[in-house]
Formats: C-alpha cells, sequence, structure tokens
C-alpha cells in the first residue's frame, strides 16, 4: 500500500451486493443502479462528485460476493474510515467490505485476469421461501454427472457467440473459460465458471442449456453445434438474473501481492 496520499489517490473498494433492487451495476437514467448508491455514498462521505469504475458490469437482479470498484478522490480519509463512512450511506443491501489505495496506473478493468461466477439451482421439489429470491427453483431431477461432461466442452478458449445476449455489442466474442463445473450440496447446485471476461448473459445462457441437457431435452453433440454456429441467442434459454453471483475478481500475482491488504 501507498503510505503517502497523493493529491488525487485512487481508492479500490471490494463491494458486495444484493441485486433484486437495481437494474444491474452500469449508471442507468432514471433506474436504481449498484453506480448510482455507490457515487451518492462517495458524494455524501467525501463531499466530491466523483464516477466510479468497476470489474464486472452486473446485469439487473445480479448478485456479488466481490465486486471491485476504483474512483478517484483528494479525500484524507484512511481506507479503514471510508469504509465506515460508505457503509453509513449506502442502503442496507449494498456494502463494502474492503478498501485501500493503489498506484494511478492500477486499472480495476483491464489488469484483471479472470473473473469467477457462481450460479445457484434450488434442485428440490418444493420451493424454499428462503431461497425465493437467491437460487433458481428446478423441481425436477438433473443429471449432474452428464451436465458436468458437457461442462469440459466450454473450457479454452472459444467464440461464445451463441451463448451470448442479442443485444451484446463486444469486438470479439472469444473468451477464454479456465473452469467450468457443477456441485451439488444438498438440494443446492451450484455451478462455478472462471474466464478471463463473459459476454452479456453468457453464464445465464450456459446454465439453462445445461439445464436442459441434464433433464434429457439437449445433448453435447447439440452444445457443440450451437457453439460452432456462433449465431447469437442461439445457447439458452436464460435462466433468471436473481441466481446469478459474482464471487471474484482475480488480478496478477504481483498486484494481489503488492496490495495484499486489499485483496485477501
Amino acid at each position: 500500500m501507498l503510505e503517502h496520499f497523493n493529491s488525487l489517490s485512487k481508492f479500490v473498494l471490494i463491494v458486495e451486493y444484493d441485486g433484486r433492487h437495481y437494474f444491474g451495476f452500469q449508471w442507468q437514467s432514471g433506474q436504481p443502479t449498484i453506480q448510482e448508491k455507490l457515487e451518492e455514498a462517495i458524494n455524501h462521505a467525501t463531499g466530491e462528485t466523483r464516477r466510479v469504475l468497476a470489474a464486472s458490469r452486473t446485469d439487473a437482479g445480479v448478485h456479488a460476493r466481490y465486486q471491485v470498484v476504483s474512483f478517484r478522490s483528494g479525500s484524507r480519509l484512511s481506507p479503514q474510515i471510508l469504509i465506515k463512512a460508505l457503509n453509513f450511506y449506502l442502503p442496507h443491501d449494498i456494502a463494502v467490505k474492503n478498501a485501500g489505495i493503489v498506484e494511478n496506473d492500477f486499472d480495476v478493468r483491464s489488469d484483471a485476469i479472470s473473473r469467477e461466477y457462481e450460479y445457484r439451482i434450488l434442485n428440490d421439489l418444493t420451493r424454499s421461501p428462503l431461497l425465493n429470491d437467491y437460487a433458481y427453483h428446478v423441481p425436477w431431477k438433473l443429471d449432474l454427472d452428464a451436465m458436468n461432461e458437457a461442462s469440459k466442452f466450454l473450457a479454452g478458449e472459444h467464440d461464445f457467440t451463441s451463448f451470448s445476449a442479442s443485444s451484446c455489442r463486444t469486438r470479439s466474442n472469444i473468451r477464454n473459460v479456465f473452469a467450468a463445473e457443477f456441485k451439488r450440496n444438498g438440494s443446492i447446485i451450484c455451478f462455478y465458471i472462471k474466464a478471463n471476461s463473459f459476454l452479456t448473459h453468457q453464464v445465464r445462457n450456459t446454465v439453462g442449456f445445461m439445464i436442459n441437457l441434464g433433464s434429457g431435452r439437449s445433448s453435447i453433440d447439440e452444445l457443440k453445434r450451437i457453439l460452432e454456429e456462433k449465431k447469437r441467442g442461439l445457447g439458452g434459454p436464460a435462466v433468471p438474473a436473481h441466481g446469478l453471483y459474482l464471487t471474484r475478481v482475480n488480478y496478477p500475482r504481483h498486484l494481489e501481492l503488492k496490495y495484499e491488504n486489499l485483496f485477501n
């Protein structure tokens, strides 16, 4: 960590939030967003109007256990005091879990080498009032072995156009998936996926397809065909946003060691 404040320091926040009542992270006119609430809290805490940048732009309704956000500030508040001040002004469903000061050339988005997401499925005959807003209910049996066998074909560098939303606009649809796996813990099935970055709705479309496959309505051959066709919206259907969580953003080892008090 830096020992002294510059005239304009770069702060990095680790943020957790319940996305149910927000239209995603990124600011939208007339709609509540995570970015809007963070910027309002920064204004109250520092007296400054600052724009925040996030490592991953989560969609409407998506949750985060580990979102990384940065902003520049002339504030002389220490990171620990800043955490307390921001959490005082933030709504109950958004919290700053950690904060630190980084070098000005650190970029929370472009310096990130991977993002990790988790999708939670309640695989039980009956719904759960306690999980209605945090896991997608699938009341029939799913073949987890078949789903994991198919997930192996997601690993590596592929063109994932077919698993992106029709609204997705990117220069490249090629993404590198480092890991993809389903795990069961009682009635909860979690899909874990780690990639350099993701296309719009890529994870939700992927889980929707895998549920169909685990239900016997699709196959690995169909997965291969869909990937090869490279047609937006072909994969899916997209599962609801409320089961999706951003769980980690990873940076090169030397940066995580440099800012070890932040990325713990």
